[in-house]
C-alpha cells in the first residue's frame, strides 16, 4: 500500500507497520483462551499480556491525534503496568476487536506526522527523546512482541506463524 508521507523519514516505519498489523493478527490466530495465560513455569510474560501491552501501544501512538481513545483493557496497561498475576484479561477476539478499530487510526497519525514534530523532544520523566526517537522504538518493540507471540505459538504446539 503505498501512501505519501508528511516525512519522508517515517516511510520505513510505514513499510514495517503495515507489514506488523498483519503479522499480529496471524500470531494470535487460533490461540485458545486458556493458552493464552500460560508462561510454562516460567515468569515469561504470557500471551494475554504480550496482547493487550501491544493494542495499548497503538492506542498511546494515537493519544495526541485521538485523545480519549481506550482500549477495552485499559485500566490494565495505562501507566506502562507489567504483567499482573492475578489479573483476568480481556479476551484475544476483543483485543483483535480494538486492533483493527486504533490501527487505521495509527496509521494516519504516522502518516500525518512531519519533520517539526519528528524533532521534537518530549521529556518523559525518567528520560528525554525525540518523537522520532520514540516512532523507532515504538516500531521495534512491536516486531518485538509479535516475535514473542511467535515463540509462544510453538511452545505451545501451534503452527508456526505465517508471514505469507
Amino acid at each position: 500500500m503505498e501512501t505519501k508521507t508528511a516525512s519522508s523519514r517515517v516511510e520505513g516505519f510505514l513499510t514495517l507497520f503495515d507489514m506488523q498489523t498483519t503479522f499480529f493478527e496471524r500470531a494470535i490466530d487460533g490461540i485458545s483462551e486458556e493458552d493464552a495465560y500460560k508462561r510454562l513455569n516460567t515468569k515469561a510474560n504470557h500471551i494475554a499480556w504480550l496482547v493487550g501491552s501491544l493494542v495499548q501501544q497503538r492506542f498511546m501512538m494515537t493519544s495526541e491525534t485521538n485523545p480519549g481513545l481506550k482500549q477495552t483493557g485499559e485500566e490494565l496497561f495505562k501507566d506502562n503496568k507489567g504483567i499482573q498475576d492475578d489479573a483476568k484479561y480481556p479476551t484475544l477476539a476483543e483485543y483483535l476487536k480494538d486492533w483493527r478499530m486504533i490501527s487505521p487510526i495509527a496509521r494516519e497519525a504516522l502518516v500525518m506526522i512531519d519533520n517539526k514534530k519528528l524533532n521534537s523532544e518530549m521529556d518523559m520523566g525518567f528520560m528525554k527523546m525525540t518523537y522520532y526517537e520514540l516512532i523507532s522504538f515504538t516500531i521495534y518493540r512491536e516486531a518485538s512482541i509479535i516475535g514473542q507471540l511467535a515463540l509462544w505459538r510453538r511452545l505451545l504446539n501451534y503452527p508456526a506463524l505465517k508471514y505469507d
